[in-house]
């Protein structure tokens, strides 16, 4: 298979790879190439905050670092993708600090093309780059630099609730499918009336404003007294009461491989990844699944994605017909 069209979001016109960045037709440098990344946005931008977060926690989540294979399970319990993929473009959104493009890089032979909003595309190719099917941009969801149905698979794992338009996010992805192709993506559930009757959604207002480096250490200050806390809660019957501890929910949410040190730095970056987006976004899966008929896919299958016995995930698979 050849490689993907890349192209200006703006005109449309057809941009060419280089050393010094993508080039137009005059070998002119449209957008730079920056720290092993094409830069089509800035830094400065809603997501920001996901910059900030995935250079501390650069290494955190890697299956390497943490000796704990989460991201592995994760991605092909929620993919369900087999076979070695060789030939195959995937398209990742999202890609943060690349704990899923070490997985694609790793097990499979496809060709990855791996997307980020923020600053954090450049920690992704700090721990996986250069490598020579992994290509890497720093744009926006909404302006993505590719020809319109040119990718086998896309993937989108923790990032749609995150964006300012859900629907409009997700209708970005399923266009970038070739037909045939299929869409994997996961998401913060509306489980009901109670899902935002929580400390994080209760803080948010006040601290999604705060300043990344004075959040992350109100977070550190407190972290230790705060998960003796929630595991208290747990051991008298009132994990209930967890709700509105501000801390993630370790049970059910992080592996219980982890020795004490990494499990306390990884309910930082989880608990700082709660208060900090901009945006949150938790959506209902019917409906999720009702825009991707819309928008034209097919084999719409949604459920709650179970890995590693405790741990799941919303996830929604799709197909675009051929």
């Amino acid at each position: 298979m050849g490689l993907i069209k890349i192209i200006h979001p703006a005109t449309k016109e057809e941009l060419f790879e280089s050393s010094n960045g993508l080039l137009d037709r005059n070998n002119k440098a449209i957008f730079p190439l920056q720290n092993g990344v094409y830069r089509l946005v800035s830094d400065d931008n809603y997501a920001s905050n996901f910059g900030f977060e995935w250079h501390e926690f650069a290494k955190t989540q890697l299956d390497k670092h943490s000796g704990v294979d989460i991201s592995e399970k994760r991605f092909f319990a929620e993919t369900r993708w087999t076979g070695d993929m060789l030939g195959e473009h995937i398209l990742e959104v999202g890609c943060g600090a690349g704990r899923f493009s070490q997985v694609v890089l790793e097990h499979t032979n496809a060709t990855l093309y791996s997307v980020d909003y923020s600053s954090a595309v450049e920690v992704n190719y700090k721990n996986n780059g250069p490598h020579q099917r992994l290509k890497l941009f720093q744009a926006s969801i909404y302006e993505l630099p590719f020809e319109k149905a040119s990718f086998d698979k896309v993937f989108c794992f923790g990032v749609l609730q995150h964006t300012n338009d859900f629907k409009k996010s997700l209708q970005c992805l399923v266009e970038m499918l070739k037909p045939g192709g299929e869409l994997v993506i996961d998401f913060y559930p509306i489980k009901g009336w109670y899902s935002k009757i929580n400390a994080k959604y209760l803080l948010r207002p006040f601290l999604k404003n705060m300043d990344h480096q004075k959040l992350l250490k109100l977070i550190r200050n407190n972290v230790d007294w705060l998960i003796k806390l929630y595991h208290i809660n747990n051991r008298f019957g009132l994990g209930v009461l967890n709700r509105f501890v501000p801390i993630c929910d370790i049970k059910n949410t992080l592996p219980e491989q982890l020795e004490m040190d990494d499990l306390r730095e990884w309910v930082v970056l989880d608990t700082f990844d709660m208060f900090s987006p901009a945006y949150d976004q938790p959506q209902k899966m019917e409906v999720v699944s009702r825009w991707l008929n819309d928008f034209g896919l097919k084999s719409i299958d949604a459920q709650f994605i179970h890995y590693y016995k405790k741990i799941s995930a919303a996830t929604v698979k799709a197909k675009k017909e051929s």
